[in-house]
């Protein structure tokens, strides 16, 4: 059986276990095994053994916010297992802790000898994508120092230096090495009769620029304290539907994760902010589209993140123009990374700007979030930046040169910057894939929501009627262009983008969805494109697919061009809503909880595509983040869209 990975999350730090609870550091495959702070790879070994043999799982890992697991030596049935070890291990902001305890199942003194290979190769994510990349690193260098009760391990690269050291109570008798840079700890264990031992490993990571006084905590119960209080924090006041008590559940799994997946920012002062992350195991940092969609979710019930997300995105706003990262003046961040090959500038992902849509989410957000809460000192403070988000949009970002927010591949980065974002990923129904200039139908969406709500921020917060008059006629002028440009009469259906020339990138897919969202379309077209959506090659009993079936581009494994995703589902629930389409409305949100039931009531990033008419259960896509704050977040949009009907 092939080792699952399962996921420790506790904000900016994440490890990935196999069943036994061990590390491997194999490269490839879907997902990381190790433990990693931002971006990079602090534990890339951690494997145990028993008199020199690795023990079976008996109770394998399970998936939560802890990992358990106990394991026996190997044996048969006329031998039963001498000894018993129970492991727990659980992560906290820059550690790892293990609790390890080994039972003695026999009647007389016995004596085991257990060993634990460590190492941590402190590589790159980038490195460990199945992409086939290499990245030269001249003059790197790995030490080794054996400590009292343990050993670190660091890693120099000119001025970049990380370690990680790894403690342990009772220390080891012995530190090994091996032969492979990694090193073994080694004791060995007196039990008495039945009696039983427990050690306690710590591992503390500290990355490059990391100056605070880290603690590790004292075992896996005190990680597991502190993630239940900050849970029950974030959860506290939320009322969840009774009437629905699997929407019910799908909420409470879905604020849980959020309250993991809140990652260290800073604000245009300074100040320091937790924000969304993307999502474990790849994008455990600041996305700007990903943090946006997720506090557009959650801000009926948790406005404190579009607080902190708005700050946080306003600080790292564009101010110039740079070629490898796709910066212009006014642009919001795709991404922000802190690993060493962003460091270095090997990739371009350290402030990354290859995002069209980021931008106007940025405005769609923070008018929101005013018209919610009255919260107008933010919308005070954050006016140069949403003035400069709009000169982006009108601007660079081609409003007003093509009549609509335009796109390159970028070469070094994304091939397309809006939502759906891999390679082929807009395309015409037969798969042909535009060259040049792209527009994508749901960044026009937003352009115009962002449009109309600056508009009205312009004129109750800033009090500039002549502005709020000039972006309200450029939103009238937006939408007429649109229905002329996009819709496809003979499909009675928008087109998926524009290309170049203006021709119409004919694929059926659910980006017309976000046209509800944002209500870019008239209501006849909106109440047609709705129902057009809940039809069977579109709707897979479990969500909307990204693409129909039945056209040549279709395929239920592709990251974009036919799966299913929860949080593009929340988008076009929410619009189904706005249109009046309540039972369609309805449909969709209760086929989005029936997905999450079959999985804990957790959405993951993504689903595939096959129908629930012959799969009745979901099939999980192959690549996707198990956690992931837009997904995470988009219950709470399912129970504002429909409440707990």
């Amino acid at each position: 059986m092939t080792d699952r990975h399962h996921l420790l999350v506790h904000g900016a730090t994440f490890a990935a276990v196999g069943d036994r609870g061990d590390i491997s550091g194999v490269r490839g495959g879907s997902a990381p095994d190790g433990l990693f702070v931002r971006d990079a790879r602090h534990l890339s070994r951690w494997q145990l053994t028993v008199d020199g043999a690795v023990p079976e799982v008996l109770t394998p890992v399970a998936d939560g916010d802890a990992a358990r697991c106990v394991l026996v030596p190997r044996g048969g049935r006329q031998e039963p297992p001498a000894h018993t070890l129970f492991r727990e291990q659980a992560v906290g902001d820059s550690s790892f802790v293990e609790s390890l305890r080994v039972t003695s199942n026999r009647p007389v003194p016995t004596t085991i000898r257990l060993a634990l290979t460590v190492d941590a190769d402190f590589t790159d994510q980038f490195e460990l994508r199945s992409d086939h990349r290499t990245y030269v690193k001249a003059g790197a260098q790995r030490t080794r120092e054996v400590l009292p009760d343990g050993i670190q391990f660091t890693y120099r690269r000119a001025e970049w230096r990380s370690c990680t050291a790894i403690t342990a109570d009772p220390a080891p008798d012995a530190v090994e090495e091996t032969g492979t840079g990694a090193r073994r700890l080694v004791w060995t264990l007196d039990l008495a009769p039945h009696g039983t031992t427990r050690l306690v490993l710590r591992v503390i990571a500290r990355p490059h620029g990391e100056r605070r006084a880290l603690r590790v905590p004292r075992d896996p119960a005190a990680v597991n304290e502190q993630l239940a209080a900050q849970e029950e924090a974030f959860m506290e006041g939320v009322a969840f539907p009774a009437g629905r008590p699997e929407l019910a559940a799908s909420c409470a799994r879905g604020l849980a994760d959020l309250a993991a997946l809140q990652v260290p920012a800073t604000g245009p002062d300074g100040e320091e902010l937790r924000v969304p992350a993307g999502g474990a195991p790849w994008f455990l940092t600041l996305l700007g589209r990903d943090a946006l969609l997720a506090s557009l979710f959650a801000l009926p019930y948790r406005p404190r993140l579009a607080a902190a997300t708005l700050p946080a995105l306003a600080a790292t706003q564009a101010t110039g123009t740079g070629v490898s990262s796709v910066a212009q003046p006014g642009k919001i961040v795709h991404e922000v990374r802190h690993g060493e090959l962003a460091h270095f500038g090997q990739v371009p992902f350290g402030r990354y700007y290859g995002s069209v849509d980021a931008t106007p989410l940025f405005l769609i957000l923070l008018g929101t979030y005013v018209e919610r809460t009255s919260d107008t000192a933010l919308a005070r403070r954050l006016e140069p930046h949403a003035r400069a988000a709009v000169g982006w949009m009108l601007d660079h970002g081609g409003l007003t040169s093509r009549g609509y927010l335009v796109y390159r591949a970028d070469e070094g980065g994304l091939a397309n910057q809006n939502w759906k974002d891999s390679p082929g990923a807009i395309c015409c129904a037969d798969g042909t894939r535009p060259t040049g200039a792209v527009m994508a139908a749901g960044a026009q969406g937003y352009a115009y929501d962002a449009l109309r709500r600056t508009a009205w921020v312009a004129r109750a917060v800033w009090s500039d009627e002549t502005y709020a008059a000039l972006l309200e006629q450029a939103a009238a002028d937006l939408r007429d262009r649109f229905q002329r440009d996009f819709w496809m009469p003979e499909h009675s259906f928008p087109a998926l983008a524009l290309d170049g020339e203006g021709h119409r990138i004919d694929a059926l897919a659910s980006d017309a969805g976000h046209l509800l969202w944002s209500g870019l379309l008239d209501k006849e077209y909106g109440e047609v494109v709705g129902r057009r959506l809940l039809e069977p090659d579109f709707f897979s009993g479990w969500g909307v697919r990204t693409l129909a079936s039945g056209q040549p581009a279709y395929h239920p494994l592709s990251y974009h061009r036919g799966s299913v995703w929860p949080h593009d589902n929340a988008l076009i629930t929410l619009g189904l809503a706005r249109y009046g389409l309540h039972d369609e409305a309805r449909t969709v949100a209760h086929a989005l909880v029936d997905a999450a039931a079959a999985t804990g009531h957790r959405l993951p990033e993504v689903l595939a595509g096959y129908g629930r008419d012959t799969h009745p259960e979901p099939v999980p896509y192959p690549h996707a983040c198990v956690r992931e704050s837009r997904s995470a977040a988009a219950p709470l949009a399912l129970l504002t869209a429909v409440g707990g009907v």
